[in-house]
């Protein structure tokens, strides 16, 4: 009765889709939505590709998703996946849909998913990847995911046996996930700039899994993010197996070395979140077979996602839009600490205002506590423009970070925020939205670009 219903949902979710292009509606996951209400246990019963790749962690999974994407089809293979829908199952089903014939036949060989941590529980029992890549754990919403260590038993429980991890060494908690599964690690070796000590406000690993004493570092990036050991135990982090090396942010370059030999690879970004993207997605792909020289051509046509970051040069001017995850003190943390240590002197138009929260007004601010604003407060900042319902919320977090408030800026409507800016010789401007506002992030740095190109009255 139950292979009944899945057929009855992929038939009517083949008719949503038609619906949907008619209505022109396309890329969401609405055929998903409709099969699993028809049938919750839809996935068991979809065809799927026969070698499967799965990507999850806290941050940098949508971009290095993206960028494996676009290797492996560089590589002539037409891969399934959910890029276009969402990374929790109702996404996942409707990549399957659209993957699938009417009678139910898979016409993809690979298939690779960005899997949300928490739908591990709704994807792995009917899904079995044969290679999971982790790319960090840390301290996300708080109303949404609690505390990491609760994110990492959810994993644990729920990732098949079968499935080979690929899981980022500098990241502790990512470590001790499915420990029973087959695994390889990756990280980088250290490089300027590494500090001992954490300087954030998240720290969401400080005492050693053996002994429970305060765990030191080699070298330390951000957050719990480095090489950690124990100096009264032992204890210390897996060793490479995949060690990124010889970080060249003048010339944009890395080697990523491994048993085998050693790539020479192009970075896609100076910032350090994104230098591990291209650790993780040379780790993978190694994993998978492909050769360093194979790699290193793939590298060589990619750039990252426009949504995630854009850089244009308008006369003397650049603008720069960069996604900031709203609620995620540790990814927005990432940006500002990026931003701050970049040449030039800088404006931001902050936006991150949860958009997706204001129909019912439940947003919990106290994500803006946990998250270092106190990388703003830095004299080549200039300006700071505060936009939207939490401006004054932004505010208060920012003075309290020591910005003086003549630095600060504001405007009651994202689209206004731009009139704002003081545009001054050799400006950088940093359009900073968050995942509920990309579109309107888009139209508000398009009236910084005409204003950069003369446009105010």
């Amino acid at each position: 009765m139950e292979i009944l219903r899945y057929y009855i949902a992929l038939w009517a979710a083949k008719l949503s889709i038609v619906a949907l292009k008619i209505t022109k509606h396309n890329g969401t996951n609405f055929p998903g939505v409709l099969a699993l209400k028809i049938c919750p246990r839809f996935l068991k019963y979809a065809a799927k590709p026969e070698k499967i790749i799965a990507v999850t962690g806290t941050n940098g999974k949508t971009t290095t998703s993206n960028m494996l994407l676009d290797m492996l089809t560089m590589d002539g293979h037409n891969v399934l996946n959910n890029k276009m829908g969402s990374n929790i199952n109702s996404g996942i089903a409707s990549s399957l849909i659209y993957g699938s014939t009417i009678f139910g036949k898979c016409k993809h060989k690979v298939g690779l998913f960005e899997i949300d941590e928490r739908s591990a529980v709704r994807v792995f029992p009917y899904m079995k990847p044969d290679y999971m890549l982790i790319t960090n754990l840390s301290r996300d919403s708080i109303m949404r995911n609690g505390h990491p260590e609760y994110i990492g038993d959810i994993l644990t429980k729920y990732i098949p046996k079968e499935t080979k991890l690929v899981v980022n060494a500098d990241c502790l908690i990512s470590c001790g996930i499915a420990p029973e599964n087959e695994r390889v690690y990756f990280g980088i070796e250290e490089m300027e700039g590494d500090i001992k000590e954490c300087i954030n406000l998240i720290n969401d690993i400080q005492i050693c899994p053996d002994c429970h004493n305060k765990l030191e570092y080699e070298y330390l990036r951000y957050n719990h993010i480095g090489k950690a050991y124990c100096p009264v135990c032992g204890f210390k982090a897996p060793e490479y197996d995949y060690a990124g090396v010889n970080v060249n942010v003048a010339d944009m370059t890395i080697d990523v070395k491994d048993a085998e030999g050693t790539g020479h690879y192009k970075l896609l970004n100076e910032s350090v979140f994104n230098i591990y993207n291209v650790v993780s997605a040379v780790a993978l792909l190694r994993q998978m077979g492909y050769s360093h020289e194979k790699i290193e051509s793939f590298f060589e046509k990619l750039n990252i996602v426009g949504s995630r970051l854009h850089e244009e040069k308008i006369g003397d001017k650049t603008l720069i839009k960069l996604l900031a995850k709203e609620k995620n003190a540790f990814a927005t943390s990432r940006v500002f600490d990026y931003i701050s240590t970049l040449p030039g002197d800088k404006e931001i138009i902050l936006m991150n205002s949860c958009q997706g929260d204001m129909k019912h007004w439940s947003e919990n601010t106290c994500w803006l506590y946990d998250c270092d604003f106190e990388f703003l407060n830095q004299d080549c900042i200039k300006n700071i423009v505060l936009c939207g319902p939490r401006r004054l919320d932004h505010k208060l977090r920012l003075l309290l970070a020591g910005v003086p408030e003549e630095k600060l800026s504001y405007s009651e409507k994202e689209i206004d925020a731009p009139d704002q800016l003081k545009l001054f010789e050799n400006d950088n401007v940093y359009v900073l939205y968050g995942t509920d506002s990309i579109g309107l992030g888009n139209r508000v740095a398009a009236k910084v670009r005409e204003l950069m190109k003369g446009g105010r009255d």
